[in-house]
């Protein structure tokens, strides 16, 4: 491994760290010592790749998001516009199991200042960009896209929350929210058959990259 990879491997291990200390213990429980300790390095690390302990904080909320960007990336646009929607909320569902302590950082805790707050807006306006291509598409056939698309991250929150803190296990997790998505996509205006179509071709997508 060279010195260059190292040095991400540790950053990365310290934010890891940091974000499994602050999952379970809040922020109170996140000093250097710990995080080092947890990483089997320095506390001078922490001041090598972040400046500092607020540095590091903000950086796991930026992390975390970056995770979440990458999984909804990697949801292509197709001309079935609703499944691409459902194909988000599996992206999201991902990430957040994936990287459950992140997650809590993220969405759970109070951010460190008023421009860590701002990190990640740009996942929830994808978000917003599906439902608008719905109602584009007359698959939705009216509402405010932000606010329907506030109304899905709602659900999936709910869900994914209830899930990492072990009151529903994976398969009644993604049950509910499956059954929450149709009733709401069906609120919204969409055709029932249609609706049974898109999923059937989401999960033929979900299947494809497994």
């Amino acid at each position: 491994m060279s010195p260059k990879q190292a040095d991400l491997s540790v950053r990365t291990s310290l934010i890891e760290a940091a974000a499994g200390l602050i999952a379970t213990e809040g922020s109170s429980g996140l000093t250097l010592r710990r995080v080092a300790d947890e990483v089997g390095t320095s506390t001078m690390a922490v001041y090598t790749h972040f400046g500092g302990m607020t540095e590091l904080r903000s950086e796991v909320r930026r992390e975390g998001f970056a995770r979440l960007r990458d999984h909804l990336g990697a949801v292509d646009d197709t001309r079935d516009t609703v499944a691409d929607l459902i194909l988000l909320g599996w992206a999201y569902y991902l990430n957040a199991t994936t990287n459950p302590n992140l997650y809590r950082a993220m969405f759970m805790e109070h951010p460190v200042d008023e421009d860590n707050s701002g990190v990640g807006l740009d996942t929830f306006e994808r978000l917003v960009d599906g439902v608008r291509r719905c109602l584009d598409a007359g698959r939705f056939s009216s509402g405010d896209a932000v606010d329907l698309a506030t109304q899905l991250w709602a659900v999936s929150h709910g869900v994914v929350a209830l899930e990492l803190a072990g009151l529903l296990d994976s398969e009644r997790a993604l049950t509910t929210f499956s059954n929450c998505s149709r009733a709401l996509f069906r609120a919204y205006g969409d055709d029932p058959r249609a609706l049974g179509r898109s999923f059937t071709r989401a999960g033929e997508r979900i299947i494809g990259r497994s």
